[in-house]
């Protein structure tokens, strides 16, 4: 081969050489844009409402990651699990219940009892997620609602005792709080933003194994008719999650928290393909109003629905018929309904809330769920084909509009209280207790007339040995509708009494 074909060959080697570089970096570069492209779309990763949730926590916004890449273009979690572990707590609970048996003639006539049995303590484990810096962890109330005492291990295995700040029930949603100022955490992300296929982490402590992380995506959105009553708005994915995985973290591939995992589909209580996680949208507000005002504020529009649900057993057509409907039919007005007196009428199908489109009751639910008595939304509804709107100004369960708060839960009953010692227990014959140190005169204590030196023995069947135990009976029944406490008793030398305080009544 002459000089001159050698020299063509390696020219156009040269040129094949550069082409192919080129067309890697251009690749590269492409690709790198395209990522920084996608996650300057997300700088502002928080709905304004979920943002003003995460500033009741103090929350840093530039805590968050970039969503990451393999080399190979796969998605990597790596960053997003690190960060996640140290932010999920291990819960451990301890309840004492007791199996005594009460005669009825006991309760009410208030003959003596037969002797208490030994109290025995039982062990429940959960997970819960740290959302500030100062210690407040988000966890299932399903988790604590009945416990004695909680414990919260972190991830570097420091143990903390913590205090319920409080429960909701009805979102099976609980606020905890840990002593400390340092605490790594979990900032909010935005569970409206999830999209079907999305990758998420579940991160939690199935089995009692701590620290444990696994991957899947979002199956469905707004998913309702999973737990009976409560809540009907979750967000399906099909990352593993079993028992002990309760009140444990769903994040993002930027190690964000979206949601709250607290149920799995499983006819063996084990995984079995979904589970279920309480969006941070809903999570984030509970917590914040806990927070702030002791309870939950919840807003309603005064409506009522139809359940396809009962509808397709009496008439099958009909509920295809309502289920074909994009939005949410009016079937009739509550009490003092805040649409109804907006002009609403019977028949008027919502088909969104400030302008978030709604195409079913799940939908409508979480948007509500954003707001609290006293905010106006404009209500948006097809009446016989054209579409109108409304100012309505959002109601709670009483038909007004002020703001429930629920201070210290032992306040109503107005008395202080003073343990009692092991020695002190054995004289008596007693295996629990705490003794009325003083009561006020305008407290429920003095109303139903337990005074000094009375001996509570269990309120609602459950021991009660600390003030802690009575915060922790009163403020798990905070949030249901038979707010009644029963209280087994005695004077010294006197036989147990039962008595009933309504703390509903004022």
């Amino acid at each position: 081969m002459n000089t001159s074909k050698i020299k063509n060959v390696l020219y156009i080697v040269l040129i094949a050489i550069v082409s192919s570089i080129v067309t890697i970096l251009g690749y590269n570069v492409a690709n790198s844009n395209n990522i920084n492209f996608l996650d300057k779309s997300k700088t502002s990763t928080t709905s304004e409402e979920i943002g003003l949730y995460s500033n009741s926590f103090n929350q840093d916004k530039n805590v968050v990651l970039t969503n990451l890449m393999t080399s190979e273009g796969y998605p990597d979690f790596t960053e997003a699990a690190e960060r996640s572990v140290d932010g999920v707590v291990h819960v451990k609970t301890k309840t004492l219940s007791s199996q005594q048996y009460i005669n009825p003639f006991d309760f009410f006539f208030g003959f003596g009892e037969r002797g208490p049995s030994q109290p025995r303590e039982q062990v429940g484990f959960g997970s819960g997620v740290i959302i500030s810096k100062d210690g407040y962890i988000i966890t299932n109330n399903h988790v604590v609602e009945k416990a004695n005492e909680v414990l919260v291990s972190l991830n570097d295995n420091r143990e903390f005792v913590a205090k319920v700040v409080g429960n909701d029930p009805q979102s099976d949603l609980a606020l905890l709080k840990i002593e400390g100022d340092d605490f790594p955490y979990l900032t909010f992300g935005n569970s409206d933003a999830l999209k079907v296929g999305e990758w998420v982490l579940a991160v939690g402590n199935p089995f009692n194994l701590t620290s444990t992380v696994t991957a899947g995506i979002v199956s469905a959105k707004n998913r309702g008719n999973v737990m009976g009553g409560g809540l009907q708005s979750f967000i399906q994915v099909d990352a593993a999650v079993n028992p002990g995985n309760s009140g444990g973290a769903l994040v993002n591939t930027r190690g964000e928290l979206v949601g709250i995992n607290t149920a799995i589909y499983s006819q063996t209580g084990n995984f079995a393909g979904y589970a279920f996680a309480i969006p941070i949208s809903i999570a984030g507000k509970v917590a914040a109003d806990i927070k702030e005002y002791g309870t939950v504020q919840r807003a309603y529009l005064g409506i009522k629905v139809q359940n396809i649900e009962g509808v397709r057993q009496e008439d099958p057509a009909k509920a295809r018929e309502l289920s074909q409907i994009k939005g949410v039919l009016v079937d009739d007005f509550s009490d003092r309904s805040a649409s109804k007196a907006a002009g609403m009428e019977k028949g008027d199908i919502i088909t969104a809330i400030n302008n978030a489109t709604i195409n079913n009751f799940a939908e409508l639910q979480v948007q509500l769920n954003r707001y609290r008595p006293g905010d106006k939304v404009n209500v948006t509804v097809n009446r016989n084909g054209k579409t109108q709107n409304f100012n309505v100004e959002l109601k709670n369960t009483e038909g007004n509009t002020e703001i429930s708060r629920v201070t210290n839960p032992l306040d109503k009953l107005g008395a202080k209280f003073a343990s009692i010692s092991e020695e002190r227990k054995s004289e008596l014959g007693i295996t629990s207790g705490i003794e009325v140190e003083s009561v006020e005169s305008g407290g429920l204590f003095r109303k139903e007339g337990i005074n000094k030196g009375f001996i509570i023995l269990r309120i609602n069947n459950t021991p009660v040995n600390s003030e802690n135990d009575l915060n922790s009976i009163v403020a798990s029944i905070q949030n249901r509708q038979d707010k009644v406490l029963l209280v087994a008793g005695f004077y010294p030398n006197g036989r147990t009494q039962y008595i009933a305080i309504d703390l509903s009544s004022e």
